[in-house]
């Protein structure tokens, strides 16, 4: 599959699966713009192939978002991955920790996809949300993170049936627990707060996987390219589980 002469934007590609998604559009052609609040993170993506770009940015802060967007002028290829996870019992949330998990995780995804079509305005589109299983389902510890995850996907669903003539397809990839580094720190925190073992901690996260394993980010990536290539052009407003078989 070649995207030679498409061009895309990533948001949260210094890291983790963001930077395994930039990374595989670039090798498969695509010129990859990636952006987050850690320009050095970023760089360092950047250095690891010719097509790959980065730029600083927050995704919560709209016109740092409308000004990274009109910099990068017309794209094909939109990818919302950026977001964050936080955990705690639901009776000692903050309010500043669930307005936190909605800022990163809805708001980021929405000024990200709103910048992100107006970019994508007569091209043939291709905007995808990192979502997550926690946007089908709850998880006990981490309300906020499913309710902004499931806000999410909500946008998918509507914008998707606002875009379905205008040749751009919206769709949301929703991985289980990642083999990156946001789940090394919820392993960490788990062992920190109750005082488990960091085997028993991992098998807390992939106890809900029939496949008993963390999701590879490069299973994540390969879906978002599925989902650019050709033969992909009747799906939209769809949530695609990358989840070993997780319901």
């Amino acid at each position: 599959m070649s995207l030679s002469g498409k061009k895309a934007l990533v948001t949260g590609g210094g890291t983790g699966v963001g930077a395994v998604i930039a990374r595989s559009l670039a090798q498969a052609g695509a010129s990859v713009i990636i952006c987050g609040r850690s320009l050095d993170k970023l760089e360092a993506v950047a250095a690891t192939h010719d097509a790959i770009s980065a730029v600083q940015c927050d995704i919560t802060d709209e016109a740092q978002v409308s000004s990274m967007f009109e910099a990068a002028g017309p794209l094909d290829i939109v990818v919302a991955n950026a977001g964050a996870s936080e955990s705690a019992p639901f009776a000692k949330t903050s309010l500043d920790a669930f307005q936190r998990m909605l800022s990163v995780n809805l708001t980021g995804t929405f000024l990200t996809m709103r910048e992100g079509l107006k970019a994508m305005k007569g091209r043939k589109g291709r905007m995808i949300v990192i979502a997550s299983t926690a946007a089908q389902k709850g998880y006990a510890y981490v309300a906020p993170y499913a309710a902004a995850k499931h806000g999410a996907l909500g946008l998918v669903r509507s914008v998707a049936q606002e875009y379905a003539a205008k040749d751009i397809t919206v769709n949301a990839i929703c991985p289980g627990f990642l083999d990156t580094e946001m789940t090394a720190r919820t392993i960490d925190n788990i062992v920190k707060t109750t005082g488990r073992s960091e085997q028993d901690a991992l098998a807390a996260l992939t106890a809900t996987n029939p496949m008993g394993k963390l999701v590879p980010p490069e299973d994540v990536a390969a879906a978002v390219l599925w989902l650019c290539a050709e033969g992909s052009d009747m799906v939209t407003g769809q949530a695609i589980s990358v989840a070993g078989g997780e319901i």
